[in-house]
C-alpha cells in the first residue's frame, strides 16, 4: 500500500504533485483544505500526508495536529511558500516529519516522501520487540531509570528518526548508541562516530564530508567522510553542541537532503544514514543564547533520551562495581575476588561526579595495585572514602584532618575533577584541554602526572 494524501488549495500544485507522483508509483489522493483531508483520513489508509500552510477553513498547522493525535503512526511532511526558520521550528515542534519549501526540487521532495514510507512501513514487531529480544551490548543496570532507558531502545531502534541523547560526561552515551544501531536493522552496516569536540574546526568539514585530491595542502589523495562512511549504517555524532556555526548549517542541509560535497569536489554524493547525537551540554539553552541554530536543534531533537547521572540510579553501583571488578581481572591478569563491604557502602555514599566512567577508571587502578585478593576501605581515595569530610575523634582508622589539610585535599580533587572534564570534552587532546583551562600545553601535562592521568584515566 502506497496510498499518499495530498492537500493543497491551489489547483495547479495539486495536478502537478498528484502527476510526478503516479509515476513514482504512488496512489494519490487530494483534498482542497484541511477538514476535506481529515474526511479522507477517516475513509482511507493513507501512509503519508503532504500538506500546504497555508489553506482555508483548518491550515497545514491544524491539520498536523489533528493527524498527530488521531493517527500517530503517519508521517506528515510540511509545504509552504512562507519558508522562515520560525515555521520550519514550529512544524518539526507540532510533530511533522519534516518540511520543505516553494519553491522547491522535485527530486528533493521525493527523497523526503520516500524517507517518510520507510518510517511508515515499519510493522508493529518491528517497532515494539519483546524486551528480552533487546540486546543491551555492555550496558549495565536494572534501576527504574535504566528499565526505561531500555524501553526507549527497543522502540526507537527499528526507525530512522534522529535521536539527541543527553547527559552528564561519563554516563555512557556512546554506549546507547552503540545499543540503538546493533538492534536497528542498519546493524550489519557501518556504525561511525565522531567526536565534534576533538577536532580542530578547520578540519571538521574534511572529517565529515571528505576531500578530494588537491583539496588543499596535504590533500594527496582522495579521502571519504564519515557521512560517506556510514551510507546505509549509522553515524554517531558525540558533543554535537560543540559544532561552530558554520558547521551547524552544512549539518543542517545533510540532514536535509541527504546529500553533500566533499571539500574541494563539484560532485554530489547522496547517502542513506541514520543521525544519532549526544551532548553535555544545554542545547536549548544555548539556541536560547544564539550559540546553536534552532532549527538544527529541533531536527536532531526528534526523539531525545535523556541518561540520567549515576547518582541517580545509586542501586546500579553493585551491578556496576561486580561487572568492571570482572573485566578488569581479565584484562590485567588479576584475582580479585572480595570486594569489602565498607567499599561498597561508601560506594553507595559517594556522588560520582565522573559518573560510570569515573568508577570504571578507580576499579580499573584499584585492581592494578591490590596488594591480594580483596578490595578493601583503606586501599580508595579520600574523597571517596570519606565523601563529606565529616571526620571525627570516633573515626579511628586515621587522625582527623586539620582545616588546612581538608582545604588542599578538596582543592586538589576540584582540580582533577575539572581536568579529567575538560580532556573528556576534548575527546583526550591534551592541546584542545589546556586552551579550555587557561593552561598551557607542559602546564596540563605536569598535572596529569601528578594526579596520574597519562594513560587515559579521565574518570
Amino acid at each position: 500500500m502506497k496510498k499518499i494524501l495530498i492537500a493543497d488549495d491551489e489547483l495547479n500544485m495539486l495536478l502537478v504533485l498528484e502527476a510526478m507522483l503516479k509515476k513514482e508509483g504512488y496512489e494519490v489522493i487530494t483534498a482542497s483544505d484541511g477538514f476535506e483531508a481529515l474526511n479522507i483520513l477517516h475513509e482511507k489508509d493513507i501512509a503519508v500526508v503532504v500538506t500546504d500552510l497555508k489553506m482555508p477553513n483548518l491550515d497545514g498547522l491544524g491539520l498536523l495536529a489533528r493527524v498527530v493525535k488521531e493517527y500517530p503512526s503517519i508521517p506528515v511532511i510540511m509545504i509552504t511558500a512562507h519558508g522562515t526558520v520560525e515555521t520550519a521550528v514550529t512544524a518539526l515542534k507540532k510533530g511533522a516529519f519534516d518540511y520543505i519549501t516553494k519553491p522547491f526540487e522535485q527530486e528533493d521532495l521525493k527523497a523526503i516522501i520516500h524517507k517518510a514510507f520507510k518510517t511508515h512501513t515499519l510493522n508493529d514487531d518491528e517497532l515494539f520487540a519483546e524486551a528480552d529480544d533487546i540486546d543491551r551490548f555492555d550496558i549495565i543496570g536494572t534501576s527504574t531509570e535504566m528499565l526505561k532507558i531500555y524501553d526507549i531502545i527497543k522502540r526507537v531502534a527499528p526507525t530512522t528518526t534522529s535521536i539527541l541523547i543527553t547527559g552528564e560526561t561519563g554516563t555512557g552515551k556512546e554506549l546507547i548508541a552503540n545499543a540503538i544501531h546493533k538492534n536497528s536493522p542498519r546493524k550489519d552496516d557501518p556504525f561511525i562516530k565522531i567526536n565534534c569536540a576533538a577536532i580542530a574546526e578547520n578540519l571538521l568539514e574534511s572529517e565529515l564530508f571528505g576531500y578530494e585530491k588537491g583539496a588543499f595542502t596535504g590533500a594527496v589523495n582522495r579521502k571519504p567522510g564519515r557521512f560517506e562512511l556510514a551510507h546505509k549504517g549509522t553515524l554517531f555524532l558525540d558533543e554535537v553542541g560543540e559544532l561552530p556555526k558554520d558547521m551547524q548549517v552544512k549539518l543542517l542541509r545533510v540532514i536535509q537532503d541527504q546529500e553533500f560535497e566533499r571539500v574541494g569536489g563539484l560532485r554530489t554524493i547522496k547517502v542513506d544514514v541514520r543521525l544519532i547525537t549526544a551532548t553535555n551540554r544545554d542545547l536549548f539553552q544555548d539556541v536560547k543564547k544564539n550559540r546553536f541554530r534552532e532549527d538544527l536543534y529541533y531536527r536532531l531533537n526528534v526523539l531525545p533520551i535523556p541518561i540520567p547521572p549515576l547518582r541517580a540510579r545509586k542501586e546500579d553501583i553493585p551491578m556496576l562495581t561486580d561487572y568492571f571488578l570482572d573485566k578488569f581481572n581479565k584484562k590485567l591478569s588479576r584475582n580479585i575476588l572480595n570486594v569489602e563491604q565498607d567499599v561498597r557502602e561508601a560506594f553507595l555514599k559517594y556522588e560520582w561526579p565522573g559518573n560510570i566512567r569515573e568508577l570504571e577508571n578507580l576499579l580499573e587502578r584499584l585492581v592494578l595495585l591490590a596488594q591480594d585478593d580483596t578490595l578493601r576501605i583503606e586501599d580508595l581515595p579520600s574523597e571517596i572514602e570519606s565523601p563529606d569530610e565529616m571526620l571525627s575523634a570516633t573515626d579511628l582508622r586515621k587522625p582527623v584532618k586539620s582545616f588546612k589539610e581538608i582545604i588542599k585535599s578538596k582543592t586538589a580533587e576540584i582540580e582533577k575533577q575539572m581536568i579529567i572534564t575538560a580532556l573528556d570534552e576534548c575527546g583526550g587532546n591534551v592541546s584542545k584541554a589546556a586552551s579550555r583551562l587557561g593552561l598551557s600545553r607542559k602546564g596540563l601535562q605536569l598535572k596529569m602526572i601528578k594526579y596520574d592521568l597519562r594513560k587515559g584515566n579521565s574518570g
